[in-house]
């Protein structure tokens, strides 16, 4: 039994290792954030076992937990590489599969359509607004900027304001909204599916996405010129790396001192 035991253990100190591994690998990575493993003890017990005789038999992974803390900010100077400086997901929809993403990665670009996307062409979500630029509702729409006003003018740029405010900005002078950021949040955004590149996905576990302005309740406020770095502390993987290098030898040894006991039981009858 003690061979399973540790066995449990191996794969657990392995499984942890990755989880660091990972974190370690993204230090670097514009949005990314940091993941944690917690275990919990596996008992061999029934109704009618003594409680002073319940005996543990190794330990499982309970689950790997993600921590949304913010990141450091830093200064690009790009008008459209943004930041939330609080709470909130950028939403991306996918021309080709209509699929919803949310990040905390910031990096947007302006395409040959006046689509404001992401390097791999989601397109960014923003809530639509009046004249006056006030929002009109809470159900997100594609951020399109047009390539040419009313008076015949060409597109020239767009800038973000801090409320969220995209405006587009033309030769002749004039400038339009073209809609303010759709910042979305979650009941529980522990809940929501990583799916690469810096994009996750709501769940049944996460809930749906709750859609408002920036600067509106929770939510953060914009910071254009910005992105958000990854959240993780190398100083503080190092050590969790040490500590799950040891627990994995701890458990390597335990099998050892059992294949020992075994051999010596072994011997003994022979």
């Amino acid at each position: 039994m003690s061979f399973y035991t540790s066995l449990n253990g191996l794969k657990n100190a392995q499984t942890e290792l990755s989880v660091i591994a990972n974190n370690l690998a993204n230090a670097e990575t514009t949005g990314f954030k940091k993941s944690r493993i917690n275990f919990a003890d596996i008992v061999s017990s029934s109704a009618s076992t003594n409680p002073q005789l319940v005996k543990g038999i190794g330990s499982t992974v309970q689950s790997i937990d993600q921590n949304f803390a913010l990141g450091p900010i830093q200064q690009t100077g790009a008008a459209l590489d943004l930041a939330v400086d609080g709470e909130g997901f950028f939403a991306k929809v996918s021309p080709i599969t209509g699929k919803t993403f949310y990040t905390r990665n910031g990096n947007f670009d302006i395409n040959g359509a006046g689509n404001i996307v992401d390097t791999l062409g989601n397109r960014f979500q923003v809530l639509p607004v009046d004249a006056a630029g006030s929002v009109t509702s809470t159900t997100p729409i594609d951020a399109v900027a047009p390539l040419t006003n009313g008076a015949g003018s060409d597109f020239i740029g767009v800038t973000v304001k801090t409320d969220g405010s995209v405006i587009a900005s033309y030769a002749d002078g004039s400038v339009q909204s073209i809609g303010k950021v759709a910042l979305a949040s979650f009941v529980a955004p522990t809940g929501l599916l990583q799916v690469g590149n810096q994009d996750w996905q709501s769940t049944g576990i996460s809930g749906p996405a709750s859609y408002n302005q920036p600067g509106a309740g929770r939510f953060g406020n914009i910071l254009s010129g910005s992105l958000e770095q990854s959240n993780v502390d190398i100083a503080e993987e190092m050590v969790g790396l040490i500590t799950a290098q040891r627990y994995f030898q701890a458990n390597a040894k335990a099998i050892d001192t059992a294949t020992q006991l075994s051999q010596t039981i072994v011997n003994l009858r022979t």
